[in-house]
Formats: structure tokens, C-alpha cells, sequence
């Protein structure tokens, strides 16, 4: 196998399944970083933003156009389940919440297959043919996701680094009693957690169910690479969740080198157990899980 080729169908792949899990994971460290618990109906969210995007597109929408309108709706829905099934739970054990995440999960999976159904569906029908650029196969839709990602994750960059309430969710995830004390104002800075996560996680459905089936347990499927993307890269650092998606989507790509393909989740599960052995803070130091 020459360079290109390898490039071609392994590289390129693991890139753009990389670029959807780092999404996912940048909700999970966002929601670990400031709550300080593992959200386990992640996938599922992603899954209902995914769906969402489908509602909206058999209603003659196209599907970009009905990505910010489903993003902004997993947003509410994400700040919605906090103040329903999380909030009360706050001073108690931490266990406790990851337990309810769980109930949560399997709660929005069957309100996504008694609106939808059960059966596999696509956004657009007929052949996406990649185009070549400077010998690199991408299809569009494959560009548009690094694109958007790219936007994504810069635009919430600055959004930490240069806004008064980015500053104060990282004051938050750093000290939340020295944060309170400072003033800042817990309710708010939690519901904008939760509204962030909401939009990133329903945009990792989108391009999930963009790159290959819209379907009920896409994300459940999605979680367990995505915690790996998360502690790998440092659990509570954005930039650790985007490095940590794209490892485990090349690694996952470039094990079908060795391994049949429907091992490729085993060797996420493999990942996690090494960093989570190894080095739990991650590569880049970020909170233990």
C-alpha cells in the first residue's frame, strides 16, 4: 500500500470520525469540568439532536439549514434535563448523578424510536463522490464536517478565553467555591454548561448520521469513544478533547490494518484502559475522571 492510499481510506476517515467525536467529547469535559460527573446520556442527546435534524428536513428543510434550529433545541432540551433530573441530586454523591444520567439515556432513546421508529434513515439519498484535492479523496460532505468542527471549536475557544461568561465557566471548572465567592453566579454558568454541551453534541449527531446512518443507537455507539477522546486528551480541557477525538478516530481507522472491523470499538474500550491506568489526568493533564 502506497502513501496515498493509506491517506485515502484510512487516514482521511479517522480524521473526520475523530472531528465528530471530539464534539462529543468537548460536551462531556465541558460538563465534567464545571458539574464534576461523567453524563452517560451524552450519546443519546446526540442521538435526539440527530433526529431532530431528520424532523426537520422531511418538513422541507435542508440540512444545514435545520442544524442551528436543532442544535438550539438540544440546548433547551440539555438545560431542561439538568433542572428535571440533575439539579435536586447536586449536593449528593456524584454516583448518584451518573446513575440518573443512565435513566436519562435510556429515556431519550425511547422517546426517539416512539416519534421515529426504529428503522435506519438518511438525510439526502444517492452517491456522494469524493473529489480530489492535490491526490486527497474527500467527499463534501467529509470537508464540511472538518469545516464546521474547525468553526466550532475555535468559536468556543474564544468564546472561553475572550467573553466575560467564558471566563467565568473556566473560573468555575478551576475552583467553584472560589468562583462562588467571586460572585459569579452558579445557576447561570451552569445552564450555559449544559446549553453548550447541548449544541456541540446535537452538531456530533448531525455529522455522525451525515458520514453514515441516522439511526436510534448511533449514539449509544458514539459514548464509549467519545469518554475515551475525553480522558485521553485530559478530561476539562477542550483543546484535550479535540486531540483525544482525533487519535481514537485514526486509531480506530488504522486497526482494521490488523484487526477485523468490528473490533474497532475494542480498541477505543483498549484505549481508555490504558490512559485510565497509565496516566488518568491525560496527555494533557486535565482532571481525573
Amino acid at each position: 500500500m502506497d502513501l496515498l492510499s493509506f491517506v485515502n481510506f484510512y487516514l482521511v476517515p479517522g480524521i473526520v470520525a475523530g472531528a465528530i467525536y471530539a464534539l462529543g467529547a468537548i460536551g462531556v469535559t465541558l460538563v465534567f469540568g464545571v458539574l464534576r460527573f461523567a453524563h452517560l446520556a451524552h450519546g443519546d442527546l446526540a442521538t435526539f439532536g440527530a433526529f431532530l435534524v431528520l424532523a426537520l428536513v422531511g418538513a422541507g428543510m435542508t440540512p444545514w439549514l435545520a442544524l442551528p434550529l436543532a442544535m438550539a433545541a438540544a440546548a433547551l432540551t440539555a438545560i431542561a434535563l439538568h433542572h428535571l433530573f440533575y439539579a435536586h441530586l447536586s449536593r449528593r454523591s456524584a454516583i448518584l448523578t451518573v446513575i440518573s444520567s443512565l435513566g436519562v439515556a435510556l429515556m431519550l432513546r425511547a422517546v426517539v424510536q416512539m416519534i421515529w421508529g426504529v428503522d435506519t434513515e438518511s438525510y439526502v439519498s444517492g452517491i456522494d463522490r469524493p473529489q480530489s484535492y492535490l491526490g486527497i479523496r474527500l467527499k463534501d460532505r467529509e470537508l464540511w464536517t472538518l469545516l464546521a468542527t474547525a468553526g466550532l471549536v475555535v468559536g468556543l475557544l474564544v468564546f472561553l478565553g475572550r467573553t466575560r461568561w467564558g471566563k467565568a465557566l473556566r473560573a468555575m471548572s478551576d475552583n467553584p467555591d472560589l468562583a462562588a465567592l467571586s460572585g459569579i453566579d452558579k445557576r447561570l454558568t451552569t445552564a450555559l454548561t449544559w446549553g453548550l454541551a447541548g449544541l456541540l453534541t446535537a452538531a456530533a449527531g448531525f455529522f455522525l448520521g451525515l458520514n453514515t446512518e441516522v439511526k436510534p443507537l448511533m449514539g449509544w455507539h458514539m459514548l464509549l469513544p467519545v469518554f475515551a477522546a475525553a480522558i485521553l486528551g485530559g478530561v476539562g480541557r477542550v483543546e484535550g478533547a479535540l486531540l483525544g477525538g482525533l487519535l481514537i478516530g485514526i486509531v480506530e481507522e488504522c486497526s482494521v490494518l490488523l484487526l477485523p472491523a468490528q473490533y474497532k470499538s475494542a480498541v477505543a474500550f483498549a484505549v481508555l484502559l490504558v490512559m485510565l491506568s497509565a496516566r488518568p489526568s491525560g496527555l494533557l493533564r486535565g482532571k481525573v475522571l
